[in-house]
């Protein structure tokens, strides 16, 4: 199957991505995998998406996202890709169920935060438990949170945090920070911010919303409750892009290397938090799928693809 365009991922980027090039009548296929939305999937109240005067659900946002894609012909497909194939184009997509090929391509396939693990934790995510204080802090005005983690995210999140909360604790699984001297120094002297170090939290306690965690101490197994109403996992994120290796040029963390929206392959762009780290924000990834929708057409246009 030949498309003069295919969109890996159908997130933000990459169902904005869909909409232009849809309406610029290059009838995209997007490959948006089973579990299809991106991380506003996991999101409930969504409030700093522009145009929702009282906020609008994450799964909502996305259902209108692919709605409006598919209103002007973009053709989506829940399949996970598994390969591709660069070398030449057209550009061959494979997943386990078909092969497909394009003329160019879009990368939009995201970042996943990582999470502690637990499955009161993921039970609970959306219910007081977040990877984004950017997103969520709004919501925990004069609540006591806490953060997880001891590196820059992790202390930008809690500086932030501190804007909302009634207090931030930070928990730690060593006995000192890995964040920058100066991101040490700013936490270290706001009053709302305290540090639980050698730590972990075991176990996320709440039926319907976070009332408490479990922490231990990893060097005497002692444990013990915390009364919180949030809890902040700042931990790092993980591009989708292992399936690219060997085919794209990526960073030392697996983040597309780009140039604007152009990666080192020509006819293969990138939009969204595959390569963007650090804004990491639904309306930034729409902007950069319009800008990769935008490339994508001149690029046909100007090679007569």
């Amino acid at each position: 199957m030949g498309k003069k365009v295919i969109i890996l991922g159908s997130g933000p980027a990459g169902l904005t991505a869909a909409l232009y090039t849809a309406r610029a009548n290059l009838n995209p296929l997007v490959i948006g995998g089973v579990e299809w939305g991106g991380q506003l999937m996991l999101t409930t109240d969504v409030e700093n998406y522009p145009g929702f005067v009282d906020g609008i659900k994450g799964p909502d946002l996305m259902e209108n996202f692919r709605k409006q894609a598919k209103r002007f012909g973009a053709e989506i497909i829940n399949e996970n890709v598994t390969s591709v194939d660069f070398r030449k184009n057209p550009f061959q997509v494979s997943t386990a169920e078909n092969n497909y090929n394009a003329n160019t391509i879009i990368i939009a396939t995201g970042a996943d935060s990582k999470w502690l693990g637990l499955s009161s934790e993921q039970k609970l995510i959306g219910r007081g438990v977040s990877s984004c204080a950017t997103c969520d802090g709004f919501f925990f005005k004069n609540k006591n949170i806490v953060v997880v983690g001891g590196g820059d995210s992790a202390m930008e999140e809690s500086l932030f945090l501190t804007k909302f909360a009634n207090k931030v604790t930070v928990i730690h699984r060593r006995a000192k920070l890995r964040a920058s001297k100066i991101m040490q120094e700013r936490a270290f002297k706001n009053n709302k911010i305290e540090f639980v170090w050698d730590s972990e939290i075991v176990d996320v306690i709440g039926e319907n919303s976070v009332t408490g965690i479990k922490i231990k101490n990893i060097k005497t197994n002692q444990v013990s409750d915390m009364e919180v109403q949030g809890l902040f996992v700042a931990i790092g994120h993980k591009p989708n892009t292992d399936f690219l290796k060997g085919q794209i040029d990526l960073n030392e963390k697996g983040y597309v290397i780009h140039n604007g929206t152009r990666t080192n392959i020509d006819g293969v762009f990138v939009a969204g938090d595959v390569y963007d780290f650090r804004y990491r924000q639904a309306v930034t990834a729409a902007g950069h799928g319009c800008q990769a929708a935008i490339d994508v057409e001149k690029f046909i246009e100007e090679n007569n693809l």
